[in-house]
């Protein structure tokens, strides 16, 4: 049935669809029909649904910071696989990872040439000047959280530290980016180009992705788009920004015996961090770091 002005507004706030929603879906509609890329209506979070994805973000966010305070040289990658189990059913979730496509642990750990997905196990004992990346996902009542963090673990090279920096402005500068109504490209480009002027090449075969209802949902992000291009961001999308920042060349291979770990292809370092983006009305919310 028709939803008509008077009529309660379907995002749930309550109001009048005249007075909420009836202008955002006039944008949205006209832009549809002018042929500009969009989203999935059904993947327009509601403000409900944001409060719920917001409570799972919550308990990620208390994962890392816990691993933030034990990891340590001569921790073991298993080691923090069992931390991220532990404490994400502490808190009440369930690791999204575990079992999903077949992944075996709760938590993908990738350490220096290791672009992502690395599979925790007793063997890898972290040493000084690591750089591991700890990719941690939860789901709680049934809402998807996704946020990853670069750790490194006492003093790395100046160059591993360069990387690193490189790839955290880079986060910093995208973000700036995600405006209502713009295109997503804006933001991949602007990592790119960052990438690119300091001598490193971003992993083009590997995005981000939409998130919330489900652990991936639409659209793939790209982090080599060309500006103005890609699908329009409109408030209540939320997405990950999650480069991957090689230091040599862009290639990368897949473990042939795991099927999971993704290295590059020239042994070079590799980083990445993550973080969940919100687009509201006046610009983004950063809700998962």
């Amino acid at each position: 049935m028709k939803i008509t002005r008077n009529d309660p507004c379907w995002c749930g706030s309550g109001k009048k669809y005249k007075k909420c929603h009836e202008a955002f879906d006039n944008k949205y509609y006209t832009l549809a029909k002018k042929g500009y890329p969009m989203i999935d209506f059904e993947l327009i979070k509601t403000p409900k649904e944001i409060e719920k994805i917001k409570e799972s973000c919550a308990i990620n966010i208390a994962v890392l910071d816990y691993v933030a305070k034990n990891i340590k040289e001569g921790v073991s990658t298993e080691d923090i696989d069992r931390w991220v189990y532990e404490e994400t059913t502490r808190l009440g979730g369930v690791p999204a990872p575990l079992g999903y496509e077949g992944f075996p642990k709760s938590v993908c750990t990738s350490i220096n040439d290791v672009v992502c997905h690395g599979i925790p196990n007793e063997k890898e004992i972290l040493k000084n000047g690591d750089m591991i990346n700890v990719d941690v996902s939860t789901i709680y009542n049934g809402y998807f959280s996704d946020s990853s963090r670069t750790f490194v673990i006492g003093e790395t090279s100046k160059e591993n530290q360069k990387l690193l920096d490189t790839l955290r402005y880079a986060i910093k500068e995208a973000t700036k980016q995600v405006k209502p109504w713009t295109p997503i490209g804006n933001m991949g480009s602007t990592v790119n180009n960052i990438a690119r002027n300091a001598g490193y090449k971003v992993v083009e075969d590997i995005g981000g992705h939409g998130i919330g209802l489900e652990f991936h949902e639409e659209p793939w992000v790209s982090y080599v788009s060309k500006e103005n291009t890609g699908v329009i961001l409109v408030p209540g999308m939320i997405f990950t920004i999650e480069p991957m920042i090689n230091m040599g060349s862009g290639d990368i291979v897949t473990s042939e015996e795991d099927g999971w770990t993704v290295r590059t292809k020239d042994h070079l370092p590799s980083v990445q961090e993550e973080i969940m983006v919100l687009v509201t009305e006046t610009g983004n919310e950063v809700i998962c770091w």
